[in-house]
């Protein structure tokens, strides 16, 4: 019997990369809530599985050797999952290249502009005190679109991002592009965007993946009794 994976977790566009992952590979886990807007993310035995106060986390009980390991960073996850498993990660060195190329992009250009966008958009306005800083959301809003409009070209030539097959790379993008609406972007004029959101949304695995406690997502423009421990510095 497959050992259960303990996903350390909370319904948002990072843990939806691992929680999708485990539901597109077919892997057994156990979730454990990681409830952010209270502070659970800095716990000391939460810590000890994500020494940057970050989820998602996972530990696997049947890690390298059959000894267990805990991994923090959503991509790093995701590269051990795909690896363990040989799935959505490509067949060839030059299918994996491309795979870690569009994963590293979401990392380090995705994530944080449009994380950032959200954070000035929607969030800043309502704090105690307000922060409206219109060269932030204009600056954050600009570099998101930009970058939604790379994927767009991308997947003008292929159907997925890093060619013809679904890999752990669509996974990380699908979350934080699905909220594009609350990003203030557009699809209008990214055609082709459009259509591998379609396709992404409509697969059995990315649905379940997102639906995991999706009853738990509150909206901290309006519940602001979390900000302290979101936004703590």
């Amino acid at each position: 019997m497959t050992a259960l994976i303990d996903l350390y977790f909370w319904p948002t566009p990072n843990g939806w990369k691992i929680s999708i992952a485990l539901e597109e590979m077919g892997l057994p886990y156990t979730t454990h809530l990681v409830n952010i807007g209270k502070g659970d993310q800095f716990a000391p035995e939460f810590l000890a599985i994500s020494p940057n106060n970050k989820m998602p986390a996972i530990t696997d009980p049947d890690g390298p050797d059959g000894t267990p390991i805990s991994i923090f960073e959503s991509g790093a996850i995701l590269q051990y999952l795909a690896r363990k498993t040989g799935q959505l990660y490509g067949e060839t060195e030059r299918e994996r290249i491309a795979v870690d190329q569009w994963l590293m992009w979401q990392m380090g250009g995705l994530e944080p502009m449009a994380g950032q966008a959200h954070h000035f958009l929607k969030y800043a306005p309502h704090m105690d005190p307000p922060h409206d800083l219109p060269y932030a959301k204009d600056r954050y809003r600009a570099e998101t679109a930009r970058l939604y409009g790379v994927m767009d070209r991308q997947l003008a030539n292929h159907e997925f991002l890093a060619g013809d097959f679904f890999s752990i790379a669509d996974i990380a993008c699908w979350g934080w592009a699905s909220l594009w609406e609350g990003q203030e972007q557009r699809l209008d004029d990214k055609p082709r965007l459009a259509r591998w959101l379609d396709t992404v949304s409509a697969r059995p695995g990315v649905q379940r993946g997102r639906a995991l406690y999706a009853e738990l997502r509150s909206d901290f423009r309006k519940d602001t009794s979390g900000h302290g421990h979101l936004f703590k510095r």
